[in-house]
């Protein structure tokens, strides 16, 4: 019987752990991997011709993130590794991959798509200044090309991401100006239980934030942005928020990186024709996903955050766990015993991530309170104004037809910043629920390709 070919999108540790568990039955899978080195985001590799040692560059990761290179690096022989390729469809059991600015169909009897996560934004008056970042690009300037986002940079958002980001920022000797969370700090006691599912990771993570005060960084929770100001010419300037006081305070800076927790990448399962459902508790639709990483749709498999954001280790999880489900499913040995125990370990992550949900909660309200100016899709520059007003003017309530009215997730990112914050804007001026408003569909590509693309000959 001749072997099924296998495709896995994405080479960070879910993406690498199913490619070792795959070798390791026999089989000589393809990895189509967007970035020129393997790692991911979160274990992202320095270019070649850097040095910093894995305990600077990586902190308390630093030993998972060496264990998933090594494992890469033993793989390279067995697989069939095509770095610096743009998965951007999925049609008819094929894979469209562009490289070198050739496009092929790849054709597949399993598809593992393990396609990682991206920042959550939710705008505020100002953000389309020159000098805003997402937390994932802050964190990426600082890893891939050893340099600040800014001068004095603001930190803003809520989740684990924005201490981790600026602690790692204070380590490299760059200047903290504040830590601003919108999270209230008795979410997170509340969420406690939950938390300590993992403990170890939950003390982690209060050493991050004792880091942070330890270098004399004002940190603030529980705040409401208001305002990100500076000028089209000279960029970020400062910050404004609100305490849970209601006093207003200032930061000068000429740099801000913000995030709310991550969003799963889940345009090729949409258009490998997945199931969605709403998640009530992050408000966002997300893949159907079994246990072991299969989908609605047979041959395609999920693993890690681009299915539900549980953490790196946890993705490493999911892909030894969407390659045992493949080697069942083609009838190949896939041990049971491996199966329940890679089960139960999951399990104690999913608990974990309910209380990291419970603790750093979206920030639904701010949705509703953007003033009418503030720019809501930065690609298009649609503001929250013109949204309400193609919802009330209009009667567009649903999130496609919004978007064929008003432009907003047209642009480059495709709606993967606008999309979750937009929907609220909607559901909040139509009086509707957010689950009603439904989702931006994906739509190939994914991301913008070359006019120069030419169909590759194999």
């Amino acid at each position: 019987m001749a072997q099924p070919r296998v495709i896995i999108v994405g080479a960070g540790p879910a993406g690498v752990r199913c490619a070792q568990t795959l070798v390791a039955a026999g089989l000589h899978p393809t990895v189509i991997d967007e970035n020129r080195r393997d790692g991911g985001q979160i274990y992202r590799r320095q270019p070649e011709n850097f040095t910093r040692p894995y305990a600077q560059l990586y902190g308390t990761e630093a030993g998972r993130a060496e264990a998933l290179h090594t494992s890469f690096d033993a793989l390279r022989a067995q697989v069939d590794y095509r770095p610096e390729a743009l998965a951007w469809n999925v049609f008819d059991k094929k894979l469209h991959v562009v490289r070198d600015e050739a496009s092929s169909a790849l054709p597949y009897d399993a598809l593992v798509i393990c396609s990682g996560a991206t920042d959550r934004l939710m705008p505020v008056k100002g953000w389309q200044l020159a000098g805003t970042y997402s937390l994932g690009a802050a964190q990426i300037a600082l890893k891939a090309q050893a340099c600040a986002i800014g001068r004095r940079v603001v930190f803003m958002g809520t989740g684990p991401l924005l201490y981790l980001v600026a602690a790692q920022y204070i380590k490299a000797g760059a200047e903290v100006a504040a830590v601003l969370d919108t999270s209230p700090f008795a979410r997170r006691i509340a969420a406690l239980p939950k938390l300590l599912a993992r403990p170890g990771v939950l003390f982690k993570g209060l050493a991050l934030v004792a880091r942070i005060r330890r270098a004399g960084v004002p940190v603030l929770a529980g705040v409401t942005p208001v305002e990100i100001t500076g000028s089209p010419d000279d960029g970020v300037q400062g910050v404004v928020v609100r305490d849970a006081g209601g006093t207003t305070h200032r930061f000068e800076c000429d740099a801000v990186a913000m995030g709310y927790h991550l969003r799963p990448e889940t345009q090729l399962a949409d258009l490998a024709r997945c199931a969605f459902r709403f998640d009530a508790e992050t408000r966002q639709w997300l893949p159907e996903v079994g246990e072991d990483g299969r989908t609605s749709t047979p041959g395609v498999y999920l693993a890690g955050d681009g299915a539900r954001v549980l953490g790196a280790d946890a993705a490493e999880i999911a892909g030894r766990l969407a390659a045992l489900a493949v080697l069942k499913d083609f009838g190949l040995d896939a041990s049971q015993d491996e199966l329940q125990r890679l089960r139960a370990e999951q399990a104690g992550m999913e608990r974990f991530r309910q209380g990291l949900a419970q603790a750093f909660p979206w920030p639904v309200q701010q949705a509703a309170q953007l003033p009418d100016e503030a720019i809501v899709c930065r690609c298009e520059a649609i503001t929250a104004g013109e949204l309400r007003r193609v919802v009330c003017d209009m009667g567009a309530q649903e999130a496609n037809r919004a978007k064929a009215l008003s432009r907003v997730g047209m642009g480059r990112c495709q709606g993967r910043y606008c999309g979750h914050a937009g929907a609220e804007v909607i559901a909040h001026a139509a009086g509707v629920p957010v689950d009603q408003v439904g989702r931006l569909r994906g739509q190939a590509p994914v991301k913008p390709l070359s006019m120069a693309v030419r169909e590759a000959v194999e």
